[in-house]
């Protein structure tokens, strides 16, 4: 394959702090990439580097002859003019309307943005359509894209992945692109690079660098593990070939002779190589108030905006159970939103009721993340402590300041002003504040907004053990799948609909409801169709057969439930099976017979009942689909 663009040996410093330091890496045609890492690692400068936008310090980018780079920012910056003017700058209407590919853009990101609408006008997630539209119209070899799915509802983040997976799967071009977006990775990238952030330590600075891996997110996360497991099993050696020859320095000759000093270079030989840990963080449960039968009912709401206007929520009834776990998605002004501020108490219904139980603690996440404003000039520490000082956390009590650090706040950031952090800072700063509050029911408005890969990997795991009811809003889909039990839909007829088919069965009631769109799927918009997506897309209608397609709603949701049930199960039995195995190497020890017969039984009781348990839960898995 062609070579298009490259970096060699380049380094880029900010001040007097060395960013990325002896970068090499390479583009060529038909190259698919993700780049990933933590926010502030470097991630924006590695793309200006790519795109010209920035020079090196050191090193040189190269560029084959006539290849042609365009961006996407986060910024969504448009020049002044019409939509039209905007994406198709002087050029005829025949001279984009005769093109079929161009065609299906403006089915795929533009069906609802007129065409001699001012750009001043747009909403936010119009004004990034039409930027990316603009970008995916041109014949650039290279794209790259900064957040593409911010603002995309899961529509248009499905239409988009489509979309540049037909267009870059014909070995034509390059993509580069920065999401958080873990689906969309694993649905369009083939490689992943991984920004990782320098580090300031006693033996100076060192810049950020870039590790490389084949395969999308999913193999990027596997591969990741297995090199954290080959450095761990080095440090290990490392710090055992330390505790030697510190041994050996409290048994050794006195500083005046020439051995104890050829040891000292050695020990401080080992301490200077030791290489620097990735910057994790740790998010940790905190009590919950007690929840009780009764949570969160709608019955008959109706939510109208104006009178004579057609009414957001129409009779919507919703019931929510202890421990529910539920993921909302829908078109853009569908009423989301509206939705979660009638279970958060913020809004009345024009009609009908919603009851809450007496127990219920109901916190919300932001989109915008508003909150913040009025504490904008404390710092870090402070905005946690105006909530809560000290909370109890794994039996330990822990105040503030040790809460921020967990939560990947240095302690130079901690005492920063909430209004100079970054937006993934304020990001995790309000999840914090949520969760020390401890609620018992959590709503979430697009929760992913500002945060990386390994922030979100911290918070999921943190809901996967999390009790309380949860309702989610998210283009995310990885993030629906992973932390909710099942999904609902809110198509804009004001109607509430179950969705036991998931995000997919959203997608294709929506392609078969969208004019326009349902025609160009199975062609990819225009471009030849990539081996992952030959064939037509299903019928969707009528709506019972797509519905028939799968389980029943009543059949998944049991089906679910038994999974959760038995995966806790399967907890409390791993846990006991691995008690089991120390008792038995500590009665093998000490010769102990009886002892050991009794544990050998035990084990192998335990041991069935967990390959009974594994049996159910493959059962209950087949049952969901």
């Amino acid at each position: 394959m062609a070579h298009l663009l490259g970096l060699e040996s380049v380094g880029v410093v900010r001040g007097a702090r060395p960013v990325l330091g002896d970068v090499t890496l390479g583009l060529d045609d038909g190259a698919c990439v993700g780049v990933l890492g933590r926010n502030g690692a470097g991630k924006s400068t590695l793309l200006a580097l790519l795109d010209g936008s920035l020079a090196p310090d050191h090193g040189r980018v190269t560029r084959a002859g006539g290849t042609r780079v365009v961006t996407v920012g986060q910024s969504d910056a448009l020049p002044a003019g019409t939509v039209q003017d905007v994406v198709h700058p002087g050029a005829a209407d025949h001279e984009w309307a005769s093109q079929s590919h161009v065609r299906g853009i403006h089915d795929g990101l533009l069906a609802d943005v007129p065409l001699d609408a001012d750009v001043a006008t747009l909403s936010g997630g119009q004004r990034r359509r039409v930027a990316l539209a603009r970008a995916l119209t041109t014949d650039a070899e290279v794209l790259v894209l900064d957040e593409p799915t911010n603002h995309l509802d899961v529509e248009g983040v499905d239409w988009l992945a489509r979309h540049l997976r037909a267009r870059f799967g014909r070995g034509r071009g390059a993509l580069v692109v920065v999401t958080h977006d873990r689906w969309f990775l694993d649905a369009v990238c083939t490689r992943v690079w991984e920004v990782v952030a320098g580090v300031d330590g006693a033996a100076g600075t060192r810049a950020g660098h870039v590790e490389t891996y084949d395969g999308g997110y999913a193999a990027y996360v596997l591969a990741r593990a297995e090199r954290e497991r080959a450095a761990a099993v080095a440090a290990e050696k490392r710090a055992n070939l330390l505790r030697k020859e510190l041994a050996w320095l409290r048994r050794g000759a006195p500083a005046r002779t020439s051995k104890p000093k050829f040891r000292l270079d050695a020990a401080a030989a080992l301490i200077a190589d030791e290489p620097p840990p990735r910057d994790r963080l740790a998010l940790t449960r905190t009590a919950s108030a007690r929840l009780g039968k009764d949570v969160l009912d709608l019955e008959d709401v109706t939510v109208r905006y104006g009178d004579g206007t057609r009414p957001v929520l129409e009779d919507v009834t919703w019931r929510l159970a202890p421990g529910e776990r539920v993921g909302l998605v829908g078109v853009n002004g569908a009423g989301k939103t509206t939705l979660l501020r009638l279970l958060a108490g913020d809004q009345e219904p024009t009609s009908g009721r919603v009851r809450r139980g007496r127990t219920v603690r109901v916190r919300a996440l932001s989109q915008d993340a508003h909150e913040l404003t009025e504490v904008a000039h404390l710092r870090v520490v402070e905005a946690v402590e105006e909530v809560r000082a000290r909370v109890e956390v794994g039996g330990k009590d822990l105040t503030a300041a040790q809460l921020v650090e967990r939560l990947g706040f240095t302690r130079e950031r901690a005492w920063t002003p909430v209004r100079d952090l970054s937006g993934g800072e304020r990001r995790r700063l309000q999840l914090l504040r949520l969760l020390v509050d401890e609620p018992n029911v959590l709503l979430l408005d697009e929760p992913t907004n500002d945060l990386d890969t390994d922030t979100l990997a911290a918070v999921e795991d943190l809901l996967d053990s999390w009790p309380g009811t949860l309702v989610v809003v998210s283009h995310d889909r990885y993030l629906l799948e992973r932390v909710t039990d099942h999904q609902v839909a809110l198509l804009g007829d004001g109607r509430l609909r179950d969705l036991p088919g998931g995000v997919e069965q959203y997608l294709e009631l929506r392609r078969g409801d969208v004019p326009g769109r349902s025609g160009s799927v199975g062609t990819a918009d225009g471009y030849p169709t990539h081996a992952r997506d030959t064939g037509p897309a299903p019928r969707t209608e009528p709506a019972e057969r797509e519905v028939s397609a799968v389980p029943s709603a009543a059949d998944q949701r049991a089906a679910k439930k038994e999974m959760s049930r038995v995966e806790r199960q399967l907890d409390k039995v791993a846990t006991r099976v691995a008690g089991l195995h120390e008792q038995l190497a500590d009665a093998s020890a000490t010769g102990d017979v009886e002892a050991l017969a009794r544990l050998t039984r035990e084990t192998r009781e335990a041991e069935a009942t967990q390959a009974e348990l594994e049996e159910r839960w493959l059962e209950a898995a087949e049952a969901v689909g």
